[in-house]
Parts: C-alpha cells; structure tokens; sequence
C-alpha cells in the first residue's frame, strides 16, 4: 500500500492499494448507506476559500489589536475644555470629546475601542504621567484600567529606548497560516488516498 506520486491530482494510492480500497467500498454496505466516490462539490470548496480570504482581509492588518496611549491621547487633551466641562452629563461630555476628535487616521480605531467618560477618568492620570515623562505613547497600551508597556520588543531607538509597538505582521497570521496549511493539507491527503473519482461502486448488494 504505497504512495504513488505520478498524478498527485488524481490519486496519492498505487494501484494495489487503489484496487483493495475498490473491494472494500463494494464489500462493505457502510450501514445501508451508499457512498458514491464523487469530489467535493466546487461550490463548497469555493465557499472554504473565499471565507479564508474573507477572514484575513477583514482583519488586516493586525489581529488581536490593543489601543495604544497616542489614540487616547487626544481624548484626555480635550477633558478640560470648556464646551466638554460645560456638558450636563457624562455621555454628552463623551460625545463632544469624540466630536472633537473627528477626521484623523485613527476613527477607525476609536470607534472600535470606544471609552465611556468613566474609562477616560481612569487611564487620563496615567497617559498624562507618561506624558510629563516625555514617553513614547504608541510603546504603551490600554488594558483595561491599566496603560501598561506594550508586549513587544523591536529596535533601538537613537535614545536608546526600544521600539514596543505592533508590528504590522501579527503573530497570530503566523499561527493561522500554518494551522491553514496544515488543515488543507490534511484533507487533500486524507481525499487523495482514495479510489481517483473515475471510478464509481456499483452497491450490487
């Protein structure tokens, strides 16, 4: 029972091993169950593909991101102004301060990690802290009710200080990739040890 590389498309089997499977699917009434020896649909492998490619596109460039203290940095700026400390409720002060800091690269990021005017009260010391330290506010992250140093560790700066901000390729495209690959792999192999789909079972019994 061999495996056979000669038409990897068409079947992994030698023939010996293609001509016992043949038996066995027609000895064998699979519980009363007729199993034809037909590929898998093009549809379905269509749809596998495209909610793959969906999945990473959606997610580009970077899975499992933190916000960092440079995008709450404007927010806390903007706690102390007039027209935010005249407002008659937390959410309405929320809202101005998001108002205020409308039209930059980082909407999409801040409408995704949202802050309630609570949350805003609580990193604000530390962001200005690190702030008055003159530190590098994307090295930082926002976890929770912590701003805490980012979990990563690049290059060294000029200052000596290193570099602590996601890089654009995540960890986890790596896991995925490899598990990806593996999960196709698998199947392809598991599909083309079998019979090559010329070949149907008659189920004569």
């Amino acid at each position: 029972m061999s495996w056979s590389f000669d038409s990897p498309l068409r079947t992994l089997s030698d023939e010996e091993k293609v001509r016992k499977d043949e038996v066995l699917w027609e000895n064998d009434n699979l519980g009363g169950v007729h199993e034809d020896n037909n590929p898998v649909p093009a549809p379905v492998v269509w749809l596998v593909g495209l909610t793959v490619v969906t999945a990473f596109a959606i997610t580009f460039p970077l899975w499992g991101q933190r916000p960092t203290a440079a995008l709450y940095e404007p927010y806390v700026n903007s706690m102390d102004k007039p027209e935010v400390l005249a407002a008659k409720d937390d959410k309405e002060a929320m809202a101005r301060i998001v108002a205020m800091n409308k039209g930059t690269p980082n909407d999409a990021l801040l409408e995704r990690h949202p802050l309630t005017m609570d949350d805003l009260r609580i990193v604000a010391p530390q962001i200005k802290a690190l702030e008055s330290k003159g530190a590098h506010m994307h090295d930082f992250e926002v976890v929770g009710d912590k701003v805490v140093t980012a979990n990563f560790e690049g290059n060294y700066r000029a200052d000596g200080s290193r570099i602590r901000q996601q890089p654009w390729w995540d960890k986890g495209y790596t896991i995925d990739l490899f598990y990806l690959s593996y999960f196709f792999l698998s199947v392809f192999i598991m599909i083309k040890r079998l019979p090559p789909t010329s070949w149907q079972p008659k189920h004569d019994h």
